[in-house]
């Protein structure tokens, strides 16, 4: 390693270390992730499958990743796991390619109500190739609208249905878009990147006794590596292992594959399910002192691991906030909310999440004094010595909780 990256690598452990990171979409990996996904498994070029690969040399890849099948497919309880995948977005790709044709017709939930950008947005692969009709929550209770959803399978007989969001802080009613989905004769597609840690640990429903296809990122609320995994009954097995490779990956990242399988088996402990408990907890004590404050709570609350904040009654857009918590230590992004009027980089609102404070061993104590110290930067917004007094009241309060001891 070359100093000059191993001096960045170092900088970036004291960035994570000394700052409350709040974004949903980021997690700690344990270092028995980092281990796996750091091992001479990243030498391996291993294109195709366990047992029919294209290379020699593949008996211990092989091994590790039927391993990482085998516990993907106990941790979830699914029918057919494919561990390929290199990220959330590749898996979704691969979803689509397996069982549709360019210019299907698909629903997706609204970028601006929540959903992700695979899920239709017309400047991604996924709005490109297909002809994806948004739906909506509701404007009143900012939840998901099913009935719109009903109408617009009838009046549009779409291939596919597509679920799942990246800002979406309620359970999702997936035995009603089975129905929906059954009765207009479409496949159901859910992607749980942000929600597979709990529902593995049985914390949020599950979509799997529902759903032809579900995908995730693994890196998530499940806190392993970077990458993407994506579960289906065994009907569509083969024509989605197609779809992976050669469809549209080539060689496997088998050192991530190990990890994984890491990740799974960490899953599959007791620590894990009290774990996720705790980071629903932190996320619902967060939302509701926040509500006392006088914060808008997007849909009122959460029963997740994330909310969003509406921020327009304090005058501050979702911007400012994100820079001005930064400045002080404090690591979250801006989000547009359900029907937001202010341009997607500005923002009306922010998002928070729990995952990875909760891995550093955050209570809801400790979330509670977070709460206070945004509410105080937001206030005191106009106040720099304010701000960089509080960085350093942050920095010595994230010592106590230290991400990687050694």
């Amino acid at each position: 390693m070359t100093n000059i990256v191993s001096e960045l690598i170092k900088q970036e452990v004291e960035r994570e270390e000394s700052t409350i990171n709040l974004i949903a979409s980021e997690n700690y990996a344990p270092q028995n992730i980092l281990d796996a996904t750091g091992s001479v498994l990243t030498n391996k070029y291993a294109e195709g499958y366990p047992g029919k690969r294209y290379y020699g040399g593949c008996e211990i890849v092989d091994k590790v990743e039927l391993y990482a099948i085998e516990q993907g497919r106990k941790l979830f309880s699914c029918e057919h796991i494919n561990v390929q995948p290199h990220s959330g977005s590749s898996a979704n790709f691969a979803v689509y390619l397996s069982s549709l044709k360019p210019g299907d017709t698909i629903l997706g939930m609204d970028l601006s109500c929540g959903g992700h950008l695979t899920h239709g947005h017309k400047v991604n692969f996924s709005g490109k190739i297909y002809n994806f009709i948004p739906y909506h929550v509701s404007p009143e209770t900012e939840q998901l609208d099913y009935n719109e959803i009903e109408i617009l399978a009838n009046q549009h007989q779409p291939k596919m249905i597509v679920a799942g969001a990246s800002a979406y802080s309620r359970f999702i009613d997936f035995e009603k878009l089975y129905d929906i989905a059954k009765r207009n004769n479409t496949l159901l597609f859910i992607d749980i990147a942000h929600i597979a840690g709990l529902i593995a640990a049985e914390i949020h429903p599950s979509p799997i006794p529902y759903a032809d296809f579900v995908s995730s990122t693994t890196h998530k609320t499940l806190r392993g590596p970077r990458g993407g995994i994506i579960l289906s009954k065994l009907d569509h097995a083969q024509k989605l292992d197609r779809a992976v490779m050669p469809g549209s990956q080539g060689g496997p990242l088998m050192h991530v594959i190990a990890a994984k399988a890491v990740a799974f088996d960490n899953a599959l402990s007791p620590e894990f399910k009290t774990y996720q408990e705790q980071v629903v907890k932190n996320s619902k004590t967060m939302a509701q002192e926040f509500k006392n404050l006088n914060y808008r709570i997007v849909s009122g609350g959460t029963d997740n691991h994330l909310f969003l904040i509406d921020l327009r009654n304090k005058e501050i857009s979702g911007k400012e906030t994100e820079k001005l918590l930064e400045q002080a230590g404090i690591v979250l992004n801006c989000n547009s909310i359900p029907f937001d009027t202010t341009p997607p980089t500005v923002t009306s609102g922010i998002r928070i999440g729990t995952p990875a404070v909760t891995t550093r061993g955050f209570k809801e104590s400790n979330v509670l004094q977070v709460v206070h110290w945004i509410d105080e930067l937001i206030k005191n917004r106009n106040n720099t010595d304010f701000t960089k007094k509080l960085k350093v009241e942050i920095h010595d309060f994230c010592k106590k909780f230290p991400i990687y001891k050694n």
